[in-house]
């Protein structure tokens, strides 16, 4: 199963719009937050399964901050990470994931795109397709099997 997994896209429509052609062959889409209401563009081309958590700049109050998900019998963390202070590591994040016995950890609000696994758990950071912070505009990728460790990959939004 492909999942694409968007963060920190900050309503910058030219860059939904690149992504939203991206995403079209997932069967699931995951945002992880600031400006969770892109959606709604990226929804234009996607008919898949949509899964959404709001961020330190979204005010809506019927979207979650945290989701714990399943996908093909694997555990799935999605946050933004400002709770876990994700600009400054992802040490507390880490003993999250190691409590709630996750798979896969998903965030975003550094705008610094990670793939890295750590005691068992991937951690994977999009990075921002809007407003990057030291690297490319990307977004991320997850493949998901029930039979396989997940694997994750970043794609490069060519300008």
């Amino acid at each position: 199963m492909l999942v694409a997994v968007v963060s920190d896209t900050h309503g910058v429509s030219e860059y939904i719009k690149k992504v939203a052609n991206l995403i079209t062959k997932a069967d699931i889409l995951i945002h992880l937050g600031d400006n969770i209401s892109d959606l709604d563009e990226l929804k234009t081309k996607f008919t898949g399964i949509v899964y959404g958590v709001k961020g330190n700049c979204d005010f809506e109050n019927s979207i979650p901050k945290e989701l714990l998900i399943d996908i093909e019998g694997k555990k799935i963390l999605i946050t933004h990470g400002d709770r876990y202070n994700v600009k400054a590591g992802i040490n507390t994040l880490y003993y999250s994931a190691l409590e709630k016995k996750v798979d896969v950890a998903l965030f975003g609000h550094s705008h610094i795109p990670l793939i890295v696994e750590q005691d068992g758990v991937l951690f994977v950071n999009p990075g921002s397709p809007s407003l990057p912070r030291l690297n490319a505009r990307t977004i991320a990728f997850l493949e998901v099997d029930k039979d396989k460790p997940v694997s994750a990959y970043l794609y490069e939004i060519r300008v």
